[in-house]
């Protein structure tokens, strides 16, 4: 059995929708940053960078913290989502390495002053949006005649999917990226990635792309 600590955010749904996508039993601890949860002493106990997503792996006593160190653990350990020929395990790592630490980082970045804090610094609003329409354009280029980041379905699309769902937090117009699109609709068609994505809690109506 896995805990999973998480919160309605995209790096929280990374991980419940792989755990769906899986198929194995898991229980839900919700952490509501919005509160300060993710300071809790408990919590701190099993991820000392006080941020979710997080889990504790009962059968063998591994804790795991960073959602992108989640994601490779469950991978490795349910043998899906990564392939295991060397060649093309690179080219899945690869989009994921480009999503920790340029999807993640970046359109969060666009969330918090676009979305929470507009007006705050225009300087920032724009930095971060142009850079956000780059990475955009980056995976629409990357999409173009494929029906997933990579020769099939795999933890690369499971990383970015839950960042793009929320385009209208970061003012994108997903009509001007089209293999985007077609991907992010063809993804949300999952009944696994539909119910991760309302994990902590339902959250009404998914964005339909």
């Amino acid at each position: 059995m896995i805990d999973l600590y998480t919160w309605r955010t995209p790096n929280g749904r990374k991980i419940s929708i792989l755990l769906e996508e899986l198929g194995v039993d898991y229980t839900v601890f919700p952490v509501d940053i919005d509160k300060g949860e993710q300071h809790n002493s408990l919590f701190l106990g099993f991820s000392p960078n006080n941020k979710i997503p997080a889990i504790v792996d009962h059968e063998n006593g591994m804790c795991i913290m960073e959602s992108g160190a989640i994601l490779l653990y469950l991978c490795d350990k349910y043998h899906k989502f990564l392939a295991d020929d060397i060649v093309e395990r690179s080219r899945i790592t690869e989009w994921l390495m480009w999503q920790m630490g340029g999807v993640g980082p970046i359109l969060g970045q666009v969330h918090h002053f676009t979305h929470f804090n507009p007006g705050l610094s225009n300087y920032a609003e724009r930095r971060f949006h142009a850079e956000a329409i780059r990475l955009y354009n980056v995976l629409n280029d990357r999409l173009n005649g494929r029906s997933f980041i990579c020769d099939a379905y795999s933890v690369a699309d499971i990383a970015c999917w839950p960042w793009i769902s929320r385009y209208e937090w970061q003012q994108i117009d997903l009509k001007e990226f089209p293999n985007v699109r077609s991907w992010y609709q063809r993804i949300l068609d999952r009944k696994a990635v539909q119910r991760g994505y309302h994990v902590p809690e339902h959250m009404g109506s998914i964005p339909p792309g």
